[in-house]
């Protein structure tokens, strides 16, 4: 393999010297609240709080500083300590903060700390506050290590810090035998992603011999383009298995059991985006590789068209917007499969959606709150008037995740489409168009959701007193949807993200212009109008009865049943599993297990009977003595008459 000729960083000074305070402020706070017992119940929750906070207020003393910096003196490495000194591998825990790993902090701190606020008012007559927070805690720390790891092993640890915590927050309700079943199947299919990422780092210690980013990156022109395509494709299964894409992303929608909070901080800021920054982080390497980025789309444009399919058949508020994050992180995986023209733009994507998808399920959380905690949307109706807060923040991210100017969404999934259309030749096409119909398909489905919900008559029950949440719930959420309004066309207007990401991700380049983007953008929003039209005409305009009509078309029976995904990984992984694991316990059982009892039992059995012969008593001794002199005298005898 080719030596690495490793890329250089330059040292941390200054405050950046302090990068390690982002991590170690919610690892203080997940130690205290899960270690400290009763003792912390009444104050735990606001430290809980704290924590997540002043990660973000030191986050943007750290921005502000790189701002004063320019090109790739923003790229700052320092090293923290030794973790693996062995022979020639050499792994050092170190952080490694840029513009991309600072874009994600700021996101995954100031977003979740407004979740972590919202949660005080949620979670406020749970028991077991004090470990929500503690939890909570214990995984915004683990996804900042994820994302400012300097080396690939390290970023691991985060990964594996934010799998263990999803998993206790989603199955945080674990007495609900649905909250149980969701947390481990998350947990599973999760692993199965891992796989993919593991395999990876260990194909980057053959090839390279390290698996820092500066080897790794430094090296990978040389490795040869089976390399390439090979670390492409297994970090690609590491991202589809965080990040819930095509062929993994049965887990996501189940995760709703978990408290809501946890919805969004899973499936707007954090977990969910995971995948996204895996591929833009590991840039150099996609761009070693045609293949892995085509790979990338693929999966791309066919999650966001099973997402938004799937999204517009569920009665579940919660299911709807879980799958509506499928098909937004489906935009972001294509957005990067099209690589330096498309890298920014699918980090920009991610950052709106952070604000207008936490908006929507927190508003979600609220309408719950007032509902009693009903899901079904059959039951909904006419909240526009009890519940006018809410109403107003879900409005906001509706308008942003369906692309009304000047709402989020418009700018950055727009840009998305166009960066595909303009690729060039029948992918291009196929690509843009694929993501025109996704955007008509989530305007229909968030267009059934806000009718069915606010807008369309009362279907609940009388003994029902529908009302906005409490303040300290209301406050996030306002901000949230301020940022759902405006947080797109900041980033996109003027090339402001591409041009902040470059020392990241590489120098943003545009496709040839085929198309006028307005004319794009026209196309795209009347599509868009027409969803907004059927899901009107659909539940608003016509009675929504209160059980789900039956029967359906294929097509719709076909989403109601998740695509007949779970049916497939049940028929094609779980049964099969099943039967091999009994055949190997049968082998076990009766093979292995069988063959050492049976020849212990035979040498004990054995053992027994010789033991019998061992009497100590003298006189059985006289007559063994005296019974083998007659037999040996007998022989004689025989032998001399013959």
């Amino acid at each position: 393999m080719p030596p690495a000729a490793p890329v250089q960083y330059l040292p941390a000074t200054g405050v950046f010297s302090a990068t390690w305070l982002l991590v170690l402020f919610p690892l203080i706070g997940a130690a205290v609240l899960l270690l400290g017992g009763r003792y912390t119940n009444k104050w735990g929750p606001y430290l809980g709080v704290l924590t997540p906070c002043l990660s973000f207020v030191f986050a943007l003393f750290l921005w502000m500083a790189m701002i004063g910096r320019s090109g790739d003196s923003r790229e700052i490495s320092s090293t923290l300590w030794t973790w693996i000194p062995v022979n020639g591998f050499h792994v050092d825990v170190g952080y490694l903060i840029d513009p991309l790993s600072m874009t994600f902090v700021l996101l995954i701190t100031g977003v979740g700390g407004l979740i972590h606020i919202y949660s005080l008012g949620y979670m406020a007559h749970d028991e077991r506050i004090r470990l929500f927070f503690g939890y909570m805690n214990l995984f915004v720390a683990s996804m900042l290590i994820l994302v400012l790891a300097n080396d690939y092993l390290v970023l691991y640890v985060g990964w594996e810090g934010v799998g263990l915590a999803s998993y206790l927050l989603i199955s945080f309700w674990y007495f609900k035998p649905e909250a149980a079943t969701a947390g481990k199947k998350a947990f599973v299919m999760n692993r199965v992603g891992d796989v993919g990422l593991s395999l990876a780092i260990m194909t980057m210690f053959w090839a390279f011999g390290q698996t820092n980013f500066a080897a790794v990156f430094g090296g990978i022109g040389g490795a040869g383009s089976g390399v390439a395509l090979a670390l492409t494709l297994l970090l690609l299964l590491g991202a589809c298995g965080k990040s819930g894409q095509f062929p993994l992303q049965a887990w996501l929608p189940d995760a709703m059991t978990g408290p809501t909070p946890v919805s969004a901080l899973i499936h707007a800021a954090t977990m969910v985006t995971a995948g996204v920054y895996l591929i833009a982080r590991s840039a150099t390497i996609y761009n070693a590789s045609q293949d892995g980025r085509t790979a990338v789309l693929l999966v791309g444009a066919i999650t966001l068209m099973i997402g938004a399919i799937i999204g517009c058949a569920y009665d579940d508020i919660k299911k709807v917007l879980a799958y509506s994050t499928v098909s937004q992180i489906g935009y972001m995986v294509l957005a990067t499969g099209l690589g330096t023209a498309g890298y920014a733009l699918g980090i920009a994507h991610l950052l709106s959606h952070g604000f207008f998808k936490s908006t929507m399920f927190l508003s979600a959380g609220s309408v719950m709150e007032g509902m009693e905690d009903t899901t079904d949307m059959r039951r909904f109706g006419a909240l526009t008037k009890a519940m006018s807060v809410t109403h107003i923040t879900f409005l906001c991210g509706y308008l942003a995740i369906i692309g009304i100017p000047p709402f989020s969404g418009f700018w950055t999934k727009d840009a998305i489409i166009e960066a595909a259309w303009d690729k060039g030749g029948t992918s291009g096409t196929l690509l843009a168009i694929t993501g025109i119909v996704g955007a008509g398909f989530t305007a229909f489905y968030m267009t059934r959701l806000m009718s069915m919900t606010f807008w369309s008559k009362s279907r609940w029950r009388e003994t029902f007193r529908p009302h906005d949440a409490p303040k300290v719930m209301l406050v996030p959420m306002g901000i949230l949807a301020a940022g759902a309004l405006c947080v797109g066309g900041i980033l996109v207007i003027g090339r402001l993200l591409q041009n902040w990401l470059v020392p990241s991700v590489g120098e943003y380049t545009e496709g040839v212009r085929a198309v006028n983007p307005w004319l794009m953008s026209t196309i795209t929003l009347i599509v868009v109008l027409f969803g907004v039209a059927g899901g009107v005409q659909g539940f608003v305009r016509r009675p929504v009865p209160t059980t789900a009509p039956v029967p359906v078309s294929p097509l719709v029976m076909a989403a109601r049943h998740d695509l007949y995904d779970n049916a497939f990984n049940e028929a094609v992984l779980m049964r099969p599993g099943q039967w091999a694991t009994r055949v190997l316990v049968f082998f076990d059982n009766r093979g292995v297990d069988g063959l050492v009892n049976g020849l212990a039992a035979f040498i004990g059995g054995t053992s027994g009977a010789l033991r019998k012969l061992q009497t100590g008593f003298v006189r059985s001794y006289a007559v063994g003595i005296l019974g083998g002199a007659v037999v040996a005298l007998g022989a004689l005898l025989l032998l001399r008459a013959a």
